[in-house]
C-alpha cells in the first residue's frame, strides 16, 4: 500500500513558482510526496521539510539529496529550526494540513473510525496528551467546547453529558468502547459524518493543531522574502478559515486594517481568487481530496525590498 498519495501534487507545486537556486519549506513532510516534487523542480537551492511524526521521519529516509534537509519538528517552530540551519529567509513554503494516509490507514495511532485501536490521535507519538486523556479526564464543560468548537457537532452539550455518564461506569480505552459509550447520541444513518466530526474535534484538541497552524503562518510571514510564495491545502472549514482570513486580511480574525490613505495593511496578496480545488480525474483516484482546498499567497514586496 502507498505510505500516502498527495492531494494537488501538482497545483500546490506550481504555485511556488520555484527558482533553480531557492531556498523551499514544506511543513508537512508526511509520506514526501510534495518534497520528492519540489526537489525535482530544483536545480540548486535548498529544501527543509518539517514533520514532528517518527513515522515520516523514517519515510524522510528514503529521500536522498544533497538539497534536501529534514527537521522532526512541529511546524509551529518553523522560524527557530529555520534560525538553527541558518536560514532567515526563503523563497516558498508548502503545507498540506491534512493527516496522512498511512496516520489513518494505521489502527494503532487511533486516527480512523473505521478500525479498532487505542484512543491515540497523536501526531507526535511522544506528545504528553492522547485521544484517551481527553475523554477520561476533560470535565463535561470542556468536552461541551471541543465538541462544539473543533468538530461542529450539533448535539455538541448532550454528547459531553453522555460520555462523562458512560465513563463514570466503565473506563473507555479503545475506539470500539467509545463509539459504545456515545451510540445513545449518533445520529441512524449518519453515523460515519458524524463520528468524522467527533474525532476530527478530539484530533484538534490533542495536537493544538489551529493554534499551531496559526503560529506557522505568522511565521512565515516573517520569513518569506517579498515576493515569496505561500502554498496551503487544507481540508475542513476551521483551518481553511484561518488561512483565507490571514492571507485576505492578515489577522485571523476581524476586519482588515488600512493606513491613512485607505491601503490595506496586510503581508500577503492572494495569487488566486477562489481556492483551488482538485479535478474530476483526482477526486475519482483520490478519495482523501474530496474536502480539500489550496490557497496560494504572495509576499508583499515593501519599498524597502522593492529598491533592492
Amino acid at each position: 500500500m502507498q505510505y500516502h498519495q498527495p492531494v494537488l501534487l501538482q497545483e500546490s507545486v506550481d504555485a511556488l513558482a520555484i527558482k533553480p537556486g531557492g531556498i523551499y519549506v514544506d511543513v508537512t513532510f508526511g509520506g514526501g510526496g510534495h518534497s520528492a516534487h519540489i526537489l525535482t523542480q530544483m536545480q540548486g537551492g535548498q529544501l527543509y521539510s518539517f514533520d514532528q511524526d517518527t513515522d515520516a521521519e523514517k519515510q524522510a529516509e528514503k529521500l536522498i539529496s544533497d538539497k534536501f534537509t529534514f527537521v522532526k519538528a512541529n511546524f509551529r517552530y518553523l522560524k527557530k529550526y529555520l534560525r538553527l540551519y541558518g536560514v532567515r529567509q526563503v523563497d516558498g513554503i508548502l503545507a498540506d494540513l491534512g493527516v496522512s494516509s498511512h496516520q489513518f490507514n494505521t489502527a494503532e495511532r487511533g486516527f480512523s473510525t473505521r478500525f479498532d485501536g487505542p484512543l491515540d490521535m497523536r501526531m507526535d507519538k511522544e506528545a504528553p496528551l492522547s485521544a484517551q486523556q481527553v475523554i477520561m479526564e476533560y470535565s463535561e464543560e470542556q468536552l461541551h467546547r471541543i465538541f462544539g468548537l473543533y468538530g461542529e457537532v450539533k448535539n455538541a452539550k448532550t454528547l459531553a453529558r453522555e460520555l462523562v455518564s458512560a465513563r463514570n461506569v466503565q473506563t473507555i480505552e479503545t475506539i470500539a468502547d467509545f463509539k459504545q459509550a456515545i451510540a445513545g447520541c449518533t445520529p441512524r444513518g449518519k453515523e460515519n459524518k458524524y463520528l468524522a466530526q467527533v474525532f476530527q474535534a478530539l484530533r484538534i484538541e490533542v495536537n493544538d493543531e489551529l493554534k499551531a497552524l496559526e503560529e506557522m503562518l505568522e511565521q512565515a510571514v516573517e520569513v518569506l522574502k517579498p515576493g515569496g510564495r505561500l502554498s496551503v491545502i487544507s481540508y475542513h472549514s476551521l483551518e481553511d478559515r484561518l488561512v483565507k482570513n490571514y492571507i485576505s486580511k492578515g489577522k485571523f480574525f476581524g476586519e482588515v486594517e488600512k493606513d491613512f490613505f485607505g491601503n490595506e495593511i496586510k503581508p500577503l496578496d492572494s495569487v488566486t481568487r477562489k481556492p483551488i480545488v482538485p479535478g474530476a480525474l483526482e477526486l475519482q483516484e483520490n478519495n482523501r481530496s474530496r474536502s480539500a482546498k489550496l490557497r496560494v499567497a504572495q509576499k508583499r514586496e515593501t519599498p524597502e525590498s522593492s529598491k533592492k
